[in-house]
Protein backbone atom coordinates (compact mmCIF):
# COMPACT_ATOMS: atom_id res chain seq x y z
CA UNK A 1 0.00 0.00 0.00
CA UNK A 2 1.13 3.42 -0.89
CA UNK A 3 0.23 4.70 2.64
CA UNK A 4 3.23 4.60 5.07
CA UNK A 5 3.43 6.60 8.08
CA UNK A 6 0.95 9.32 6.96
CA UNK A 7 -2.72 8.97 5.82
CA UNK A 8 -1.37 11.16 2.68
CA UNK A 9 0.41 10.68 -0.27
CA UNK A 10 1.06 13.76 -2.48
CA UNK A 11 2.69 13.66 -5.97
CA UNK A 12 3.97 16.57 -7.90
CA UNK A 13 3.57 16.24 -11.51
CA UNK A 14 1.61 15.79 -14.67
CA UNK A 15 -2.12 14.30 -13.46
CA UNK A 16 -2.28 12.18 -16.64
CA UNK A 17 1.17 10.30 -15.85
CA UNK A 18 0.88 10.27 -12.06
CA UNK A 19 -2.36 8.33 -11.98
CA UNK A 20 -1.19 5.48 -13.84
CA UNK A 21 0.97 4.72 -10.38
CA UNK A 22 -2.13 4.39 -8.35
CA UNK A 23 -3.73 1.16 -7.62
CA UNK A 24 -6.65 -0.44 -9.91
CA UNK A 25 -9.98 -0.46 -7.72
CA UNK A 26 -7.70 1.33 -4.94
CA UNK A 27 -9.94 4.82 -4.62
CA UNK A 28 -13.26 5.43 -3.50
CA UNK A 29 -13.62 9.10 -3.92
CA UNK A 30 -12.71 10.74 -6.92
CA UNK A 31 -13.45 14.66 -5.74
CA UNK A 32 -11.70 17.00 -8.39
CA UNK A 33 -11.73 20.92 -9.23
CA UNK A 34 -10.27 20.58 -13.39
CA UNK A 35 -9.72 23.45 -15.47
CA UNK A 36 -12.85 24.98 -16.47
CA UNK A 37 -12.05 26.06 -20.11
CA UNK A 38 -13.01 29.59 -18.68
CA UNK A 39 -10.27 31.45 -19.91
CA UNK A 40 -11.20 32.23 -22.91
CA UNK A 41 -14.53 34.31 -21.81
CA UNK A 42 -12.63 36.37 -19.80
CA UNK A 43 -12.99 40.16 -19.39
CA UNK A 44 -10.25 40.78 -17.59
CA UNK A 45 -9.56 42.10 -14.13
CA UNK A 46 -11.61 45.40 -12.87
CA UNK A 47 -9.86 48.06 -10.37
CA UNK A 48 -11.60 50.45 -8.84
CA UNK A 49 -10.14 53.90 -6.20
CA UNK A 50 -13.48 52.60 -3.37
CA UNK A 51 -13.12 48.62 -3.40
CA UNK A 52 -10.54 45.80 -3.86
CA UNK A 53 -9.69 44.93 -7.43
CA UNK A 54 -12.02 42.26 -8.96
CA UNK A 55 -10.25 39.02 -10.71
CA UNK A 56 -11.96 38.02 -13.64
CA UNK A 57 -8.64 36.41 -14.53
CA UNK A 58 -8.73 32.44 -14.08
CA UNK A 59 -4.94 31.96 -13.65
CA UNK A 60 -2.16 30.31 -16.74
CA UNK A 61 -3.60 26.53 -16.19
CA UNK A 62 -7.13 27.19 -17.30
CA UNK A 63 -5.71 28.21 -20.89
CA UNK A 64 -5.03 24.43 -21.61
CA UNK A 65 -8.30 22.75 -22.94
CA UNK A 66 -9.62 19.85 -20.38
CA UNK A 67 -11.90 16.80 -21.54
CA UNK A 68 -13.65 15.05 -19.88
CA UNK A 69 -13.79 12.09 -21.89
CA UNK A 70 -9.64 12.05 -21.97
CA UNK A 71 -9.34 11.08 -18.42
CA UNK A 72 -12.60 7.97 -18.45
CA UNK A 73 -10.49 5.35 -18.71
CA UNK A 74 -8.31 5.83 -15.91
CA UNK A 75 -11.11 7.48 -13.32
CA UNK A 76 -12.65 3.90 -14.00
CA UNK A 77 -9.60 2.17 -13.75
CA UNK A 78 -8.21 3.48 -10.18
CA UNK A 79 -11.88 3.76 -9.05
CA UNK A 80 -13.37 0.45 -6.17
CA UNK A 81 -17.01 -1.13 -6.56
CA UNK A 82 -18.18 1.69 -4.11
CA UNK A 83 -16.33 4.49 -5.48
CA UNK A 84 -18.09 7.56 -6.93
CA UNK A 85 -16.90 10.51 -8.94
CA UNK A 86 -17.76 14.20 -8.25
CA UNK A 87 -15.95 17.04 -10.02
CA UNK A 88 -16.78 20.67 -9.90
CA UNK A 89 -17.44 21.73 -13.34
CA UNK A 90 -19.21 24.59 -15.32
CA UNK A 91 -21.84 25.25 -17.98
CA UNK A 92 -19.84 24.84 -20.83
CA UNK A 93 -18.34 21.52 -20.01
CA UNK A 94 -21.64 20.10 -18.46
CA UNK A 95 -22.89 18.29 -21.53
CA UNK A 96 -19.27 16.60 -22.45
CA UNK A 97 -18.60 15.49 -19.28
CA UNK A 98 -22.47 13.74 -19.34
CA UNK A 99 -21.87 12.86 -23.30
CA UNK A 100 -18.53 10.38 -22.31
CA UNK A 101 -19.82 9.40 -18.46
CA UNK A 102 -23.66 9.21 -18.46
CA UNK A 103 -23.64 5.33 -20.59
CA UNK A 104 -20.37 4.11 -18.34
CA UNK A 105 -22.09 4.73 -14.74
CA UNK A 106 -25.37 3.60 -12.99
CA UNK A 107 -26.22 7.19 -12.43
CA UNK A 108 -24.82 10.24 -13.39
CA UNK A 109 -26.73 13.15 -11.79
CA UNK A 110 -25.36 16.90 -10.11
CA UNK A 111 -25.69 18.96 -7.40
CA UNK A 112 -25.40 22.76 -7.76
CA UNK A 113 -23.15 24.81 -4.50
CA UNK A 114 -24.52 28.46 -3.99
CA UNK A 115 -22.15 30.98 -3.11
CA UNK A 116 -23.78 32.89 -0.22
CA UNK A 117 -21.34 35.67 -1.16
CA UNK A 118 -20.40 36.03 -4.72
CA UNK A 119 -18.21 38.38 -6.58
CA UNK A 120 -20.14 41.60 -7.22
CA UNK A 121 -21.32 42.66 -10.56
CA UNK A 122 -20.41 46.10 -10.55
CA UNK A 123 -21.61 46.81 -14.13
CA UNK A 124 -25.46 44.76 -13.47
CA UNK A 125 -24.55 43.05 -16.87
CA UNK A 126 -25.94 39.43 -16.16
CA UNK A 127 -26.64 37.32 -13.04
CA UNK A 128 -24.21 36.98 -10.54
CA UNK A 129 -22.15 33.88 -10.58
CA UNK A 130 -23.38 32.32 -7.46
CA UNK A 131 -23.88 28.91 -8.48
CA UNK A 132 -21.58 26.46 -9.35
CA UNK A 133 -22.15 22.94 -10.80
CA UNK A 134 -21.08 19.80 -9.55
CA UNK A 135 -21.34 16.43 -11.67
CA UNK A 136 -21.44 13.17 -9.96
CA UNK A 137 -21.39 9.20 -11.25
CA UNK A 138 -21.50 6.26 -9.51
CA UNK A 139 -22.93 2.40 -10.01
CA UNK A 140 -24.90 0.68 -7.83
CA UNK A 141 -22.77 -0.44 -4.92
CA UNK A 142 -21.68 3.25 -4.35
CA UNK A 143 -21.19 4.54 -0.87
CA UNK A 144 -24.18 6.37 0.36
CA UNK A 145 -24.37 7.85 3.97
CA UNK A 146 -27.63 9.49 3.91
CA UNK A 147 -29.97 9.70 7.24
CA UNK A 148 -32.72 11.12 5.77
CA UNK A 149 -34.61 12.42 2.90
CA UNK A 150 -34.11 16.28 3.56
CA UNK A 151 -30.11 15.24 3.35
CA UNK A 152 -30.48 14.26 0.03
CA UNK A 153 -30.71 17.63 -1.99
CA UNK A 154 -28.60 18.11 -4.84
CA UNK A 155 -27.81 21.69 -3.21
CA UNK A 156 -25.30 22.78 -0.98
CA UNK A 157 -24.98 26.51 0.20
CA UNK A 158 -21.80 28.88 1.97
CA UNK A 159 -20.07 31.64 1.44
CA UNK A 160 -16.92 31.40 -0.79
CA UNK A 161 -13.36 30.23 0.66
CA UNK A 162 -12.56 33.38 3.11
CA UNK A 163 -10.79 34.42 5.91
CA UNK A 164 -8.40 32.29 7.20
CA UNK A 165 -9.02 29.28 5.49
CA UNK A 166 -8.30 31.52 2.34
CA UNK A 167 -4.34 30.73 1.56
CA UNK A 168 -2.60 33.69 0.15
CA UNK A 169 0.42 32.80 -0.81
CA UNK A 170 0.18 31.68 -3.56
CA UNK A 171 -3.36 32.24 -4.45
CA UNK A 172 -5.52 29.84 -5.83
CA UNK A 173 -9.00 32.01 -8.02
CA UNK A 174 -11.15 28.89 -7.85
CA UNK A 175 -10.14 27.79 -3.93
CA UNK A 176 -12.84 25.96 -2.63
CA UNK A 177 -14.33 26.01 0.89
CA UNK A 178 -13.60 22.46 3.01
CA UNK A 179 -17.84 22.92 4.33
CA UNK A 180 -18.33 21.87 0.85
CA UNK A 181 -15.79 19.71 0.11
CA UNK A 182 -16.47 17.75 3.57
CA UNK A 183 -20.24 17.42 2.72
CA UNK A 184 -19.08 15.67 -0.24
CA UNK A 185 -16.83 13.62 1.48
CA UNK A 186 -19.54 12.31 4.37
CA UNK A 187 -21.76 11.05 1.84
CA UNK A 188 -19.62 9.18 -0.20
CA UNK A 189 -17.38 7.75 1.35
CA UNK A 190 -16.20 5.84 4.62
CA UNK A 191 -13.78 6.43 7.25
CA UNK A 192 -10.34 4.82 5.75
CA UNK A 193 -11.92 5.68 2.32
CA UNK A 194 -8.82 6.54 0.19
CA UNK A 195 -10.30 9.94 -1.82
CA UNK A 196 -8.47 11.22 -4.68
CA UNK A 197 -7.55 14.90 -5.78
CA UNK A 198 -5.51 14.96 -9.19
CA UNK A 199 -5.92 18.51 -9.62
CA UNK A 200 -4.96 19.05 -5.86
CA UNK A 201 -4.18 23.18 -5.94
CA UNK A 202 -3.82 23.83 -2.60
CA UNK A 203 -5.15 20.96 -0.82
CA UNK A 204 -8.84 21.82 -0.28
CA UNK A 205 -9.80 18.07 -0.29
CA UNK A 206 -6.93 16.67 1.40
CA UNK A 207 -7.67 19.14 4.13
CA UNK A 208 -11.08 18.13 4.37
CA UNK A 209 -10.54 14.33 3.82
CA UNK A 210 -8.01 14.27 6.53
CA UNK A 211 -10.41 15.69 9.08
CA UNK A 212 -12.88 12.77 7.99
CA UNK A 213 -10.80 10.78 9.13
CA UNK A 214 -10.23 9.46 5.27
CA UNK A 215 -7.03 8.78 3.63
CA UNK A 216 -5.84 10.96 0.51
CA UNK A 217 -3.59 10.67 -2.68
CA UNK A 218 -3.43 14.21 -4.17
CA UNK A 219 -1.40 15.39 -7.71
CA UNK A 220 -0.53 18.86 -8.52
CA UNK A 221 1.71 20.08 -11.55
CA UNK A 222 2.34 23.94 -10.20
CA UNK A 223 5.08 23.94 -7.71
CA UNK A 224 3.75 27.08 -5.72
CA UNK A 225 0.49 25.45 -5.29
CA UNK A 226 2.18 21.81 -4.55
CA UNK A 227 4.32 23.26 -1.78
CA UNK A 228 1.51 25.10 -0.27
CA UNK A 229 -0.74 21.90 -0.34
CA UNK A 230 2.15 19.48 1.34
CA UNK A 231 2.83 22.08 4.09
CA UNK A 232 -0.88 22.37 4.49
CA UNK A 233 -1.41 19.20 5.18
CA UNK A 234 1.81 18.36 7.33
CA UNK A 235 0.36 21.28 9.37
CA UNK A 236 -2.96 19.61 9.68
CA UNK A 237 -1.20 16.40 10.88
CA UNK A 238 0.82 18.45 13.57
CA UNK A 239 -1.90 19.62 15.20
CA UNK A 240 -4.03 16.57 15.52
CA UNK A 241 -1.39 14.98 16.63
CA UNK A 242 -1.19 17.81 19.06
CA UNK A 243 -5.14 17.33 19.91
CA UNK A 244 -4.48 13.36 20.25
CA UNK A 245 -1.36 13.81 22.86
CA UNK A 246 -3.52 16.07 24.90
CA UNK A 247 -6.76 13.36 25.40
CA UNK A 248 -3.91 10.56 25.62
CA UNK A 249 -0.93 11.67 27.39
CA UNK A 250 1.89 9.13 27.09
Amino acid sequence: MIFDQKPFVLWRGNAAEEIKKIEAGSIDLILIDPPYNLAGYSTGNMSFDWRKDINNDLAKWDLENFYPAAWLGEFKRVLSDRGSIFAFCTYNLIGKWHEAYDCEFDTFQFLVWHKTNPVPKVRRAGFLNSCELVVCMWNKGHIWNFGKQSEMHNFIETPICMGKERIKDPHHPTQKPIKVLQKIINWSTDENSVVLDCFMGVGSTGHAALNLKRKFIGIEIDEGYFQAAEKRLNDLLKQQQAELDLVYPV
